[in-house]
């Protein structure tokens, strides 16, 4: 049964809590994390990116100069590819990157990344996240106790503004809730701090 550390809001260490080995504790699956964080970067792509082709840029239709006799190569046309400021030959147009994966694709890869994580030992449990106050040098001390001085996920159970803004000054930090993790956030960040009640709603839904 895999296990993770538990904090309390002092920085405290107050023991371990067991995780549910139906999430936490399978063998990654390496084929569909890599198919999960392809999908997600496919599906941040904007894809407005657009360039003339050789029938959209303005330049004269009339033929630079005579086939033959120049001594010159051929052309026909000015806004051809070949010459500064022609056209772009296949040219980029605005396209939609993003596709869906299958379901259960999908839960797969974040039990896979849950797991990898698990078995790192780069989950921590806080038992009761949250601030009274929005304080970011209170809750960079809090991070510190803990030992998150790297890449940090923080995982909420529900939106809390207090944590939100309390959180998003600082470097290398990021906060999401349980119901909206997916596999690259979890792989994109070196320790996840997770609620209690995050962990409990995360083993509720993905059970």
């Amino acid at each position: 049964m895999p296990k993770a550390v538990m904090y309390d809001m002092a920085g405290s260490k107050v023991g371990e809590i067991e995780l549910s080995e139906a999430i936490f504790g399978i063998e990654p699956n390496e084929s569909v994390l890599h198919d999960a964080v392809k999908n997600y970067l496919a599906n941040q792509r904007q894809g407005t990116q657009s360039a003339l082709t050789k029938g959209e840029v303005h330049f004269s239709t009339i033929k630079p100069w005579r086939q033959k006799g120049t001594g010159r190569a051929r052309a026909g046309y000015k806004g051809s590819p070949v010459w500064t400021h022609g056209g772009v030959a296949f040219a980029p147009k605005p396209r939609d990157y993003s596709y869906t994966l299958n379901k259960k694709v999908r839960r797969l890869a974040l039990k896979s990344a849950l797991s990898a994580k698990a078995q790192a030992e780069e989950i921590i449990v806080i038992d009761g996240l949250k601030m009274d106050e929005i304080k970011t040098k209170t809750f960079k001390a809090f991070l510190d106790k803990i030992g998150a001085t790297g890449k940090t996920l923080v995982v909420n159970a529900a939106v809390d503004e207090k944590v939100i803004k309390s959180a998003r000054n600082i470097a290398g930090v990021q906060t999401t809730i349980a119901t909206i993790l997916n596999p690259y956030m979890v792989l994109n960040n070196s320790l996840l701090v997770v609620d209690k009640a995050a962990l409990e709603k995360i083993e509720e839904v993905y059970a």
